[in-house]
């Protein structure tokens, strides 16, 4: 994949990369936390502006998109509180709570929901990808010229139409 990045920015695409975690996967703060440690590791290895989406949000029920919604803007330090006691190991909470406070206190990683029934939630992905990209940075403002040459059109007849009278 670094190649084909690589090479499309040589041929001046711009390149954004969109990271797609299904939504049922993550509803355990553990499953969470290995998803945004895979989001992190694409992002890293690519070097590419990248965009997280959680998808499948349409196929969960409403008790599991209430709960999903604590991952989409997560607070890393209570998941840690919430899932040690399932850690037996001290290194592994040392770890783990090593990495949990990266990705908090830097906001590395965080994830758009993605609902394939809803056309603003859409609209709002392909905003963010629009914005990663710069899409439409490089175009330049136009003003209509036809408003322009109507006003000096009308302008030449009305003062040829004074000459002819005098």
């Amino acid at each position: 994949m670094k190649y084909l990045v690589e090479q499309l920015q040589q041929w001046e695409f711009r390149v954004c990369g969109v990271f797609l975690v299904d939504s049922q996967f993550m509803v355990e703060s553990f499953k969470f936390i290995s998803g945004v440690m895979a989001a992190l590791s694409a992002m890293v290895s690519l070097e590419i502006p990248q965009c997280n989406i959680m998808t499948k949000m349409d196929l969960l029920s409403k008790k599991a998109k209430k709960e999903i919604e604590k991952f989409l803007d997560p607070d890393m330090y209570s998941m840690i509180e919430d899932s040690t006691s399932k850690l037996r190991s001290k290194k592994f909470k040392k770890l783990t709570k090593a990495i949990c406070g990266l990705i908090d206190d830097y906001s590395m990683v965080r994830f758009l929901p993605f609902d394939r029934s809803d056309e603003e939630c859409i609209n709002i992905v392909l905003q963010h990808i629009d914005f990663s990209i710069q899409y439409g940075e490089d175009l330049e403002f136009k003003e209509p010229k036809e408003l322009e040459e109507d006003k000096s059109q009308n302008l030449d007849e009305f003062f040829q139409d004074r000459a002819d009278e005098q």
